[in-house]
């Protein structure tokens, strides 16, 4: 899709556009909506007071152009409350627009939204981004009609060269945002561990190092839980390891970000369920994130030095497997006794932590990963779970949900809990056995293997898929979601320090 950033005098409609403009609560339209209203002899009024179009957020009113345009169609945009609109909203904004006329037929969104800064100019350009994004590749009898019809959005404000400068960096956020839906969205007979090192592989373009450890590599490594997940399925593990060095000092120690890669989860031995296993496929949502946030990184020319470490394995239930039963010994010298086989991601994400703690000494490390039910029981999918053992980065995180809209809720690290995990036969349990604080004790069990670095534990099992979305930026399906939170974070508190 285009975007083009133009002054207001240089808009004019075209016979297959369409123009938006947004209207306020309480049915008040903007200065920009009430010029196309006096343009039209008061019809965009007319049809606001016949409607229940009252200018909520995320409310359009999608009219054919009246008499005295020059457009097919004219979208009023709910805005909210007059003067509250916020970044975010523009945002929003923006994206609604799309979806009112993307199929419409109409091939020019024109966005007068009024004045606008450069900043929200831009951030209204990546809501039109984000909103534009589909998962279509395998679709080969879609209906024309069912297809987008827009392929260029031109946005009205004050300073368009500005307004580009200022959506250089937030265009490469959302490119690093489709890149992590993308991986999510594929199937994973095409999106297995060596393909999605090679994707990631791919990323040495923008500036990134990466380097991709196979299982021989993971064995002298003694990586032995990562390798016993992965051991029941013929499709090789992989320890992927991005490097990105944008800080003043090359050498100086990074921020690192370990992600939980299971392309597929049967649950071994201990199999889930036949119903709602086909989303098993998205069991990689924590890596798929991580790899999104240094694709932004390096995309935008971060000034700060950054590791994403991603553990990608398929845990299958073939004669090889691992059994409820048996004992792994970590990288870490630690052994596991495994009480379930679909308690896998810890056991991914303890060696592949170790391993990001050993080499690279980083200042703060934080694990993300679709790791259990227990957290969309507990938050559904509006919100993630986080844990973290260092004040200051929780409340940074926290801090950067909010700013990004990929909210989070913190959740204890309850030290009876850590009692429940201790093994009769091993230095520890993946799992207590019991559905008590699955999550919790998750988090805790994930905890033992950290050292002495600020860590911060997310769980989006939640929030990295949904059903239908919930905001105009999000499709439906794969979310994206930590690539814009974790980018701010690094933003606000790392980044140029």
């Amino acid at each position: 899709m285009e975007i083009e950033f133009v002054s207001p005098g240089a808009v004019e409609g075209e016979p297959l556009s369409a123009i938006a403009a947004p209207a306020f609560e309480n049915q008040t339209l903007s200065a920009a909506a009430e010029a196309l209203d006096g343009l039209s002899g008061g019809a965009l009024s007319r049809a606001m007071g016949s409607s229940r179009f009252a200018g909520e957020k995320d409310q359009t009113l999608d009219l054919v152009a009246p008499a005295g345009l020059h457009a097919a169609r004219v979208v009023l945009v709910g805005a909210g409350a007059r003067g509250k609109l916020g970044d975010l909203g523009v945002e929003r904004l923006a994206a609604s627009a799309y979806h009112a006329v993307k199929t419409s037929g109409v091939s020019t969104l024109e966005l007068r939204l009024g004045d606008l800064s450069d900043e929200q100019a831009a951030r209204a350009a990546l809501g039109v981004r984000l909103a534009a994004y589909r998962f279509d590749r395998y679709r080969t009898k879609e209906r024309p009609e069912k297809k987008p019809s827009v392929v260029k959005v031109r946005i009205s404000c004050t300073d368009p060269a500005a307004a580009a400068a200022a959506f250089e960096p937030l265009a490469a956020l959302g490119d690093a945002v489709s890149f992590a839906r993308d991986l999510v969205s594929e199937p994973a007979n095409v999106l297995y561990p060596q393909e999605f090192a090679r994707r990631v592989k791919s990323l040495e373009e923008l500036g990134l190092e990466v380097e991709i450890l196979g299982e021989a590599e993971m064995t002298e490594l003694g990586m032995g839980c990562m390798l016993g997940v992965g051991q029941g399925s013929i499709r090789e593990s992989q320890l992927a390891v991005m490097v990105w060095r944008g800080a003043a000092d090359p050498k100086a120690a990074p921020i690192a970000f370990v992600g939980k890669g299971v392309c597929f989860d049967t649950g071994g031995i201990s199999i889930k369920p036949a119903g709602g296993m086909e989303d098993m496929k998205t069991d990689m949502g924590g890596a798929a994130a991580v790899a999104g946030l240094m694709h932004a990184l390096a995309g935008r020319k971060a000034k700060v030095n950054a590791v994403g470490v991603l553990g990608l394995v398929e845990n299958m239930p073939d004669g090889n497997a691992i059994r409820p039963g048996d004992i792994l010994t970590s990288m870490s010298g630690q052994t596991v006794e495994v009480i379930n086989t679909d308690a896998e991601g810890r056991l991914v994400l303890c060696d592949a932590i170790w391993y990001c703690q050993e080499r690279f000494k980083p200042r703060a490390i934080l694990d993300l990963a679709t790791l259990t039910g227990a957290i969309v029981v507990a938050l559904g999918d509006e919100l993630a779970g986080y844990y973290s053992n260092d004040e200051t980065l929780a409340s940074n995180l926290a801090a950067a949900s909010t700013s990004e809209d990929e909210l989070l809720w913190r959740m204890p690290l309850h030290k009876p809990y850590d009692k429940k995990l201790d093994s009769l036969a091993a230095d520890v349990k993946n799992i207590t056995g019991n559905r008590e604080a699955g999550s919790v004790t998750a988090a805790l069990f994930i905890q033992r293997f950290v050292t002495n670095s600020a860590w911060a534990h997310l769980d989006i099992a939640g929030t990295a898929w949904k059903a239908p979305p919930g905001s105009p930026t999000i499709p439906e399906g794969a979310t994206g979601f930590g690539v814009r939170l974790l980018n701010r974070l690094i933003a606000d508190h790392y980044e140029g320090r």
